[in-house]
């Protein structure tokens, strides 16, 4: 259910927009309010009329149309939306926001807003795979705004392919998984560490190895979502960044190590499962190295063990380690409990199908400072992270 949560509802103009009287009727039925936000052209699809029946609230249409309240009506709804879904969502309006165009009531409620924003889009499907179309949606993503995709099939146009609003239960069930989780992290504040780092030889060359970041991002989408204020520090990937997050962005061992130190003495809990290099090359050249007759040897150092270094000033916070093995996973996790000073590490056998590196899935192992140790079977990686932090709430 959604009692109580303030759910807008924007509606562009798309043949689909008929489909958005069945979106809100949904959300009302499951006891959320709703206020529903229509463009210039969804008003010649459908009339407003239609929506504030089923809203049982007044549909906004324009920017100057007399406000319910005294506050400015975008302002209004912008602070009091808990998610604002825009179903369809136009190639017009996900251009807009993309480039910070706020012209209309829609797009200049969701640029006022803090709330969680999601996109159904819904239009033709060579319209919906240009490249332009295609590189806004990107672009959005990476600033953490929601996406339904949307599913395929015969269009009103007649082409047939990507395009058609997602099916209402999809996009129901979406929003209900946002807003479901319990904000028990709420003021707390949480640094994540994720993805690999990456050592330079030279211009071209680097010493790396396979992690993905998938771990330690779903942690913050989890921990943000139940409320955290999350700082994510963050190594190569290919991965958005969840909604909410505050994103360091770094590339080396030292580079990673010194941001975390300059963020550490604001956090409450501190998780690293980023997959750190242990080494570094001695010297790094500024050109290329050429390939020559013979064997070329590198010379390694060591990098700062990060974790053990926070382990020494960890005082009253709780530190959380990660311990990718391939042998010994227990014993060897136990010692850097120890070693490291950790109140948890999460242990994982990176041999075994469906764990470890760039896959949506793991098998773990939580060890706390106790010798407590709980096995998670084969999850997705999502449930992981709700485990984990069900086990931080019980550290603290």
């Amino acid at each position: 259910m959604l009692n109580g949560k303030n759910v807008v509802v924007g509606v562009t103009g798309g043949i689909s927009a008929y489909k958005a009287c069945d979106i809100v009727s949904r959300l009302k039925k499951l006891n959320a309010n709703v206020d529903v936000i229509m463009t210039k052209a969804a008003t010649e699809f459908v009339q407003p009329h239609t929506f504030q029946a089923l809203s049982q609230n007044p549909v906004i249409t324009d920017v100057f149309q007399t406000p319910r309240y005294w506050d400015i009506e975008h302002i209004s709804l912008a602070q009091k939306a808990d998610i604002v879904l825009i179903a369809p969502a136009t190639a017009n309006i996900i251009g807009k926001v993309t480039h910070g165009i706020a012209d209309d009531m829609l797009s200049t409620t969701i640029m006022a807003t803090t709330a969680k924003v999601v996109f159904a889009p819904a239009m033709n499907t060579k319209m919906y795979e240009n490249k332009i179309v295609q590189a806004n949606i990107q672009a959005l993503k990476s600033l953490g705004y929601g996406f339904i995709p949307p599913g395929s099939g015969r269009l009103a146009c007649g082409d047939i392919g990507a395009g058609k609003l997602a099916d209402i239960d999809t996009i129901i069930d979406y929003i209900l998984k946002i807003e479901s989780v319990e904000k028990d992290f709420y003021g707390r504040k949480i640094m994540i560490t994720a993805g690999p780092t990456i050592e330079a030889i030279d211009p071209v060359r680097f010493i790396t190895n396979h992690s993905s970041g998938k771990m330690g991002y779903a942690i913050a989408e989890a921990a943000s979502k139940r409320g955290a204020s999350v700082t994510l520090i963050s190594g190569p990937t290919n991965l958005s960044p969840p909604s909410d997050v505050k994103l360091v962005s770094t590339s080396s061992t030292l580079d990673m190590y010194e941001a975390v130190m300059e963020h550490y003495g604001e956090q409450d809990i501190i998780i690293k499962s980023a997959a750190v290099a242990d080494y570094r090359p001695n010297s790094t050249v500024d050109k290329k190295i050429k390939k020559q007759e013979g064997d070329l040897t590198l010379t390694l150092v060591r990098n700062p063990d990060i974790l053990y270094e926070l382990g020494k000033i960890k005082d009253n916070k709780v530190l959380v380690g990660f311990a990718a093995e391939t042998d010994n996973i227990i014993e060897y996790a136990k010692e850097k409990i120890t070693k490291k000073n950790l109140d948890l590490i999460v242990a994982n056998d990176i041999t075994q199908e469906g764990a470890g590196f760039g896959v949506d899935t793991n098998i773990v192992y939580l060890i706390d400072s106790g010798n407590n140790i709980k096995k998670i079977d084969k999850s997705n990686k999502t449930d992981i992270a709700h485990q984990i932090l069900d086990k931080i709430k019980e550290c603290l």
